[in-house]
């Protein structure tokens, strides 16, 4: 059976797997992933039932799953997106014992193998629903009961089993219930030192078996639980180091879980960078205005551009990848829609790779932040760097200086300059011309044209403002 007949093959105007951007075909940059969780989703929310028209029926049965599975990766075959993502409880039926849930397990993933064969489309991490069932009400790996730990460890042991018979190249944790919603009633030093243990064990048996994969958590500031411990990166990284997992776990960052935790997605993707910890990527996207998660197929052109940059800085993001975890809204119902949001999100990333390896190969914000920060290579800045300065030193320093004045950071040059790569890369079918070159983009930043704008009404003229120039040359001369 077909389920997505309507649907040939994705229509991008940006995605292209095979073009080389920054040295690398897109795909291996990218390396998309579909998240069977949303894929399978009926539109409901708290206020009202499911609205979402799909050719495979309600979830409620195992036949239904079987069709739900083969529509999955008929799909993403068609949309070119080479992974899939999913928890345990995505492809059984509801149950609430963890004895039928490794039986159901093991049934499904015959299913999984023989669909994975067929489409070509490989698993790019796997992970146990450790917050669903009632039993982890009070948290999983957190829970003030040393039987609903057990019962956690259960579900993770057996989905890493399945990750790895399946191939999956990476291993996922989401503790999304590892909080608190009052300190009332909580114990929140020895919450942590669960959780630490957990992450140990659950190290130990990766090793244990061969699984050669990465293992991830997946930060969160809050959702369900009022307060998780490993609300963003920082947090993580603290934790990891305290316990002494450092290089045995990375971050899944997921761009919402960064809004949500009054972070930008550029931040957290940075500083895992810095850490070591960039791992993979849940893609995906918020609003600023709403506190909840969202999970909206990521359509900022912005944000995407400086992720893309940051995970071009890394080297790239293998084996991790970007996985959509996002959502239709409940008024995109149609099978359809489902291939507009994958193809909407798919040339939205695709863009700000593209827009990203410009920017790297032109050096434009290499440049500023190097000479920002020269003064530590050398000299009294190499010391301090190096921790072998005083504070008398210091303190000898600061007299001989002082009268030293600070530089401008040029914020808003650096941010319209970006705006200026971010207008000039055409899109697919469309003739490409010749990009602007750095000085050119460097010039249009500060040079104030009087252009014929049809809808606007200005007619071609002079310059309104006659200073275009490079500010970092007027800064040498």
């Amino acid at each position: 059976m077909e389920y997505f007949p309507d649907i040939k093959k994705g229509k991008f105007r940006y995605y292209d797997p095979e073009k080389v951007v920054a040295g690398k075909k897109m795909k291996d940059w990218t390396r998309f992933s579909l998240a069977l969780w949303h894929f399978f989703g009926e539109g409901t929310d708290m206020f009202g039932s499911g609205t979402m028209i799909r050719p495979w029926g309600s979830a409620t049965e195992q036949n239904t799953l079987k069709k739900e599975i083969e529509a999955a990766f008929e799909f993403a075959k068609k949309l070119s997106i080479d992974y899939y993502a999913f928890h345990d409880l995505d492809v059984i039926p509801p149950t609430e014992k963890v004895s039928v849930i490794e039986k159901s397990l093991d049934q499904v993933v015959p299913l999984l193998k023989s669909e994975m064969e067929k489409s070509g489309v490989k698993l790019l991490w796997g992970t146990a629903n450790l917050f669903r069932d009632p039993t982890y009400v009070h948290g999983a790996a957190t829970s003030p009961y040393p039987e609903v730990f057990a019962r956690a460890a259960t579900q993770v042991k057996k989905m890493l089993d399945v990750t790895l018979e399946l191939g999956g190249e990476d291993f996922v944790i989401w503790p999304g219930r590892e909080g608190y919603d009052t300190l009332l009633n909580t114990d929140m030093k020895k919450g942590i030192e669960l959780f630490g243990s957990f992450l140990s064990a659950v190290a130990d048996y990766a090793s244990e078996i061969g699984f050669k994969g990465q293992l991830l958590v997946e930060p969160k500031p809050m959702e369900p639980m009022k307060f998780i411990y490993v609300a963003d990166v920082m947090s993580l990284w603290a934790l990891l180091q305290h316990y002494g997992l450092t290089g045995k776990f990375k971050a899944n960052i997921e761009a919402n879980h960064a809004t949500l935790a009054n972070r930008s997605f550029q931040h957290e993707l940075h500083l895992a960078r810095s850490f070591g910890l960039l791992g993979s990527i849940d893609i995906n996207q918020g609003d600023y205005l709403v506190g909840w998660d969202l999970d909206r197929f990521p359509t900022d052109l912005y944000d995407s551009t400086l992720a893309a940059y940051e995970v071009i800085e890394n080297g790239g993001i293998a084996p991790g990848g970007f996985n959509f975890d996002a959502k239709v809204r409940r008024g995109s119902f149609e099978p359809v829609d489902l291939a507009y949001a994958y193809q909407a999100g798919m040339d939205t990333v695709a863009r700000g790779f593209e827009v990203a390896a410009a920017l790297k190969k032109d050096r434009v914000f290499e440049e500023f932040v190097e000479e920002r920060y020269s003064g530590y290579s050398s000299g009294i800045g190499k010391k301090i760097s190096e921790g072998k300065v005083t504070l008398k030193e210091l303190r000898d320093y600061a007299l001989n200086t002082e009268g030293f004045k600070p530089k401008s950071g040029r914020q808003e040059y650096l941010e319209d300059l970006l705006n200026a790569y971010l207008t000039s890369t055409p899109p697919r079918g469309a003739s490409p011309g010749v990009l602007p070159s750095r000085r050119d983009r460097e010039a249009t930043c500060f040079c104030v044209l009087e252009m014929e704008i049809p809808w606007i009404g200005l007619k071609a003229g002079k310059p309104q403002v006659d200073f275009c120039f490079s500010p970092r040359e007027e800064a040498r001369e």
